[in-house]
């Protein structure tokens, strides 16, 4: 579904992506992952064509179609509900075309296509999306311009949904969605039968709804299977083995440094020290992965507190 191969990127003299290759399969559902400012959301806007020109390529599948929320629901008349269906331009042409076609083949092929894209039900699937991300009822029908931006960004969400397209990416999506609508999100993306790619700072959403985590770590990506503690588990098995392996390389050089320091000048030594000599330069270092830099919070123990805290003489307690 998406190939990344030597993508190579700088945004003035900062380079974020450094040959970094990638492949997400048909069907992944894909959390991309890594610390604040390495370029997540840049990789997305270069995956939608967003961000210029990059060295190196990105490729999706021919014909695939491609689902983001690019900004919020307008603030129009256009009640909620139209302009979520209205997500979905292929099957909205169809149902204004098949209110005026007069050809009998042609109402024939619209029909057809309708049903394979199940247009007949397209009222009640984007109801639910929209219920499912908070809206109520009776709110379906409303103007758009009557409700605020964070609600008309959850309407942009529900046409991206609704719109079910091949690759679907999402920036951060639960970030104005309450607790009901992210859970109900999570549970959606995990039944979603196309292909996701989603950055989220919420932990459970990318142990609970992803296939895959894509790493973007010192200007390269890669894929680990399995959600978000699965990845961190590997990471700290490749740390953890890799630092063991460098300590090994470490005490080695020591020890072949103090061979050729203590016999390099005695004659009937100089060869195994040369020998070894050629054996440090030809020795490759072992890289470290670094740790990502963490800020400790401590909290003191507060001081005890007077009791009661509160009391309540002769007063009358109750809910309107």
């Amino acid at each position: 579904m998406l190939e990344i191969a030597d993508l190579t990127y700088r945004i003035g003299g900062r380079v974020l992506f450094e040959n970094a290759s990638a492949f997400i399969a048909e069907g992944w559902r894909v959390g991309l992952v890594g610390r604040n400012g390495t370029g997540k959301t840049t990789l997305l806007r270069l995956i939608r064509e967003e961000a210029g020109k990059a060295n190196g390529s990105i490729r999706t599948r021919r014909g695939a179609r491609l689902g983001f929320v690019a900004q919020e629901a307008p603030q129009v008349d256009t009640p909620l509900l139209e302009l979520v269906m209205a997500a979905d331009a292929e099957m909205t042409a169809l149902l204004r075309e098949a209110e005026t076609a007069i050809d009998p083949q042609r109402i024939a092929d619209i029909h057809t296509r309708l049903a394979e894209i199940d247009g007949y039900s397209a009222e009640a699937r984007a109801s639910a999306i929209m219920v499912g991300l908070g809206f109520e009822q009776d709110e379906l029908r409303r103007p758009a311009r009557e409700f605020s931006g964070g609600w008309r960004m959850r309407a942009a969400l529900a046409g991206v949904l609704f719109s079910a397209p091949d690759l679907l990416i999402l920036d951060e999506p639960t970030n104005y969605l309450d607790l009901e609508g992210a859970a109900w999100l999570e549970d959606y993306l995990r039944e979603y039968p196309h292909t996701v790619v989603v950055v989220s700072h919420d932990r459970e959403m990318l142990n609970r709804s992803v296939t895959h985590i894509l790493a973007l770590d010192e200007k390269k990506l890669e894929v680990f299977v399995g959600g978000y503690d699965a990845y961190l588990k590997k990471k700290a098995e490749r740390y953890a083995l890799a630092t063991s392996l460098k300590a090994k390389q470490d005490a080695q050089r020591a020890h072949l440094q103090k061979f050729i320091d203590r016999f390099r000048a005695k004659a009937s030594k100089a060869r195994q020290a040369q020998s070894r000599i050629k054996q440090l330069e030809k020795m490759q270092d072992i890289a470290v992965p670094l740790e990502e830099r963490t800020i400790p919070f401590h909290f003191e123990d507060p001081a005890p507190l007077a009791s009661p805290l509160v009391v309540l003489d002769e007063a009358d307690l109750g809910t309107v």
